[in-house]
């Protein structure tokens, strides 16, 4: 059994009430560390800016040497192809359809949802997929402002320790919210054990052990405050954006491509530089300073040998392997884009103009890859939805379900649009109008143009004359 699933055990056990010695334990037990090296190479810190050279000297000492050259050529393939993947899924917003009987409580519906999470979700689902993709998940916090607003928050998954009912970690039983504040001066830990109803707040002490914070003016307190009255969701407001079903991020499968790649092309960097400093042989030559030596060779353009034929100046040249080092490096880049899923968008991949079947094929890396994530994604959404619902209801006194709400991924392709339109034009018959609306590359806000749609069908029905109505002979 591992520490998680004890403190799990525990944790039922006592109600799932929280106490200094489990906060401790949890909290050192939370290895962060994937989730850091995720973040340093999408912002370019890869392992190759740390690289250093060495020399053993007559002892046989490493010493580093600081004069031999060293280059550091960061490229950065994981932000690329985790940018592609976050652009490629929800690059276009994200689509809530209310599906229900009554037409009128259903507008009504959609417009709550579309004001509470608007615009500003279609920016923030996009940093949590870039986060999700660094780290292996994301963690979204739903609450209400002290203004009785409905809002949600990102919080770091290093910030964030979940506790679910069981191992298929599919129901939270409780979650842990630590980060570190000032207290007079020195940095301590702050906790923060949430339930299905409360909440409550711990302050690392000078000893290094947990007590409640006596600054909190109820501790354990509710989720939040409706008309004065304190309440609970009933549910944990933390939401989990996994990345996959391992929970690993992307740098896991091309890390050491990538290392590889960047060593690759830093040492081809450093052999151009260093072949033009030619090792010079000296035969017969006069001095016996080789400081003197360069000192006549650089001012002079000469240097003083003695007379024989054993006598003279070579000059050592190297030989890069450039085919060899181009053919590793094009290698390595295939295998990145390959094993990394995504999509290589060099010329020759994709021709002059490329067919939808073709670039089709050259996304099915990148869509598999990120079908993986929408799956993920969307059962996050849905709970997320069903905060979004219960919100509205008690605002609004409604009964809305959230269960009627569905979310649609448009994914964000090089699309060959005369195709697609020529497509959906050969369909009408097939297919409903608002599905045909929703399906279009032109189109960016479908739910808006379908009633605009509507509208225009409308009018224009009602602009027709009834020629049966009309009195011809007058």
């Amino acid at each position: 059994m591992g520490i998680m699933d004890d403190i799990r055990t525990r944790l039922a056990d006592n109600n799932m009430q929280m106490d200094s010695e489990t906060l401790f334990e949890m909290i050192a037990a939370h290895d962060t560390a994937g989730m850091a090296e995720g973040i340093r190479y999408y912002n370019n810190e890869s392992d190759i800016i740390n690289r250093k050279m060495f020399y053993f000297d007559a002892q046989g000492r490493q010493i580093e040497d600081d004069t031999k050259e060293n280059h550091k050529l960061v490229n950065n393939w994981h932000k690329l192809l985790v940018d592609q993947k976050v652009s490629y899924l929800v690059g276009k917003p994200m689509v809530f359809a209310v599906d229900n009987a009554k037409a009128e409580a259903s507008e009504e519906f959609s417009k709550k949802i579309d004001l509470l999470l608007g615009e500003v979700w279609d920016d923030t689902v996009a940093d949590v997929a870039t986060n999700a993709s660094n780290k292996g998940l994301e963690w979204l916090h739903i609450y209400i402002d002290k203004n009785g607003h409905y809002k949600y928050v990102i919080i770091p998954a290093e910030e964030v320790i979940p506790v679910y009912d069981s191992d298929h970690k599919q129901s939270l039983g409780g979650v842990l919210h630590y980060y570190i504040v000032s207290v007079e001066g020195k940095p301590r830990y702050r906790a923060e054990w949430w339930t299905r109803e409360t909440v409550t707040v711990f302050i690392e002490n000078n000893s290094g052990g947990f007590e409640l914070d006596g600054g909190e003016s109820a501790n354990p307190a509710p989720h939040f405050a409706q008309k004065g009255t304190g309440r609970g969701w009933g549910k944990i407001p933390f939401i989990e954006f996994p990345n996959n079903s391992m929970r690993a991020g992307d740098l896991s499968v091309t890390k050491t491509l990538i290392d590889e790649y960047d060593r690759g092309i830093s040492d081809f960097a450093n052999n151009v530089a260093e072949i033009q400093e030619l090792v010079t042989i000296l035969r017969g030559y006069e001095g016996t300073n080789l400081a003197e030596f360069r000192h006549n060779l650089r001012h002079f353009k000469t240097i003083k040998v003695r007379p024989g034929n054993d006598s003279g100046v070579d000059k050592l040249e190297f030989n890069i392997p450039v085919e060899a080092k181009a053919a590793l490096l094009d290698r390595l880049e295939d295998n990145i884009f390959m094993f990394g899923q995504g999509v290589n968008t060099k010329s020759d991949n994709f021709g002059n103009s490329p067919s939808g079947i073709s670039l089709e094929f050259l996304y099915t890396l990148l869509d598999l890859k990120a079908s993986m994530m929408e799956r993920k994604f969307r059962r996050a959404v849905k709970r997320m939805i069903w905060f979004t619902t219960q919100y509205i209801n008690m605002e609004y006194n409604r009964s809305y379900d959230s269960q009627t709400v569905s979310v649609t991924f448009r994914k964000n392709m090089v699309q060959n649009v005369s195709e697609i339109v020529k497509t959906l034009k050969d369909s009408r018959d097939m297919i409903s109008d608002e599905t045909i609306v929703a399906l279009h590359p032109m189109i960016e806000t479908p739910g808006d143009e379908y009633t605009k749609l509507i509208a225009q069908r409308k009018a224009l029905a009602e602009s027709v004359i009834d020629l049966s109505k009309v009195n011809i002979h007058e």
